[in-house]
């Protein structure tokens, strides 16, 4: 993969340079979940463009949830490189949620309540959430709008487990778990939310080496912050997050990463920007605005030119609080695994805009499917889900305002995908999802619920 971008956002990005100062709204309080509102940390140098007055958004205030790992980054670049002031959304908020629950809680009680209007969001989050599934029954539609990244996740184990033999596929995975369970003894990994991204990553990776996750291990949902301090005090042996969670434990020599989640499917879906569906009906123009400042953010994040930068501003206190080599390594695609293993790969790295197989931000309606044919798959939905799963993904799934939005920002149309389905994909262990035969991919999967 090329280390810049096409020379359409640059062009833009020089043609419409200057300086403007970044205005910072502090998020109010939350009803019991009250988020940490982000100041502006850096001075933009875009100027606002000259809008054509069918494109000025009906509103300029917003608020975008974020949880402080890889995958926010172009949420916070929006907003500190003035992308959000350029296409006239000078009002927005970024606002840090303290775990995805309060993400959840604060997206049902809406920013006219002091919540949230939409954010990052791992996937199938936003399906769930429009059907009542983990809000109390209550349903609040929302529509997914774009893909915010691809890669950047890692599984990591802890350092007592080290000389196992762990790896991405391997027999002694399986001999682990065995020799645990005969000892009396079960493997404990965590995950930051349930029936979402980071337990069905965790889940394949198992299930791919014979071990059933729910028989042959314990699962916890533990917050992405505090993943690190339980490995160290010993309380679990593996957790599946989002950098700079796994990469920390290496660096802190406490344990070791056997996969990426680039290993396990190498430009996978990953989390996602969703808004909920009222504000989106009620303000079109400003969905479009956000999802332009947002692309632009994209480019920006996956021009390498610009990583140093990025990993200065994102590990910042005010955003993940990190030190800054936890994230200079892996945002260049450099994993010192901890085992033994390095890797100096820029596509293995997270990336924001185009991956080897073509856009990374356009929100690939096949993807939405796959999530929810393996949430069939671990009993999370019913298996009656997957007969009407399409009709549910183009309801949810918004990629025509992606489209429109590109068009309006000039994109060239090299990048603007023709199909809502990105094909035929395929796992590190050669199982293949073909979105035409969802049942197909259930019914060769070895172990599974349904």
């Amino acid at each position: 993969m090329a280390d810049t971008h096409p020379n359409f956002s640059r062009r833009r990005f020089l043609a419409t340079a200057g300086t403007t100062a970044l205005g910072s709204v502090l998020l109010k309080g939350c009803l019991g979940n009250p988020p940490d509102s982000t100041p502006t940390t850096s001075s933009s140098n875009v100027a606002k463009i000259n809008i054509p007055t069918e494109q000025v958004p009906e509103v300029t205030k917003v608020k975008l949830g974020y949880l402080p790992i890889v995958e926010a980054a172009p949420l916070i670049i929006a907003k500190e490189k003035g992308f959000f002031s350029k296409y006239g959304m000078n009002d927005v908020d970024i606002s840090k949620q303290a775990n995805w629950g309060a993400a959840r809680d604060n997206i049902k009680i809406g920013s006219s309540a002091g919540g949230i209007d939409g954010g990052q969001w791992q996937m199938p989050m936003p399906y769930l959430i429009s059907e009542g599934i983990i809000t109390d029954k209550q349903k609040i539609p929302m529509y997914v709008l774009l893909q915010l990244n691809t890669q950047g996740n890692g599984i990591a184990i802890a350092g007592k487990h080290k000389d196992q033999g762990l790896a991405l596929k391997s027999e002694k995975v399986k001999t682990l778990f065995d020799k645990m369970k005969s000892e009396g003894t079960k493997f404990k990994a965590a995950y930051t939310f349930p029936k979402a991204n980071q337990e069905f990553w965790i889940r394949y990776w198992l299930a791919a080496n014979g071990i059933d996750p729910d028989a042959d291990l314990e699962l916890l949902t533990v917050p992405a912050a505090q993943t690190v301090a339980n490995m160290k005090t010993g309380t679990m042996d593996a957790f599946s997050t989002g950098d700079p969670w796994p990469y920390r434990i290496v660096k802190e020599k406490i344990g070791f990463i056997p996969a990426l989640t680039a290993e396990i499917w190498k430009g996978h879906p990953e989390e996602y920007l969703a808004m909920r569906a009222d504000w989106v009906d009620k303000y079109p123009k400003a969905t479009k605005a956000l999802l332009k400042a947002i692309m632009e953010a994209q480019q920006w994040c996956d021009n390498f030119d610009n990583r140093k930068e990025l990993v200065q501003i994102v590990s910042t206190k005010n955003y993940f609080g990190v030190p800054v080599d936890v994230l200079e390594g892996p945002m260049a695609g450099k994993y010192d695994m901890g085992d033994g293993r390095m890797i100096d790969d820029k596509s293995m790295s997270v990336l924001y805009w185009k991956d080897a197989k073509g856009s990374v931000s356009y929100p690939y309606q096949s993807h939405d499917l796959w999530f929810i044919t393996e949430s069939v798959r671990w009993g999370f939905l019913p298996k009656e889900a997957l007969a009407t799963a399409k009709d549910w993904v183009k309801k949810v799934n918004r990629e025509d305002l992606w489209r429109e939005a590109a068009k309006e920002a000039g994109i060239p149309v090299a990048d603007i995908p023709t199909s809502t389905s990105r094909g035929v994909e395929e796992f590190f262990d050669g199982t293949k999802f073909d979105p035409e035969n969802p049942q197909a991919y259930l019914d060769g999967l070895k172990i599974k619920k349904v």
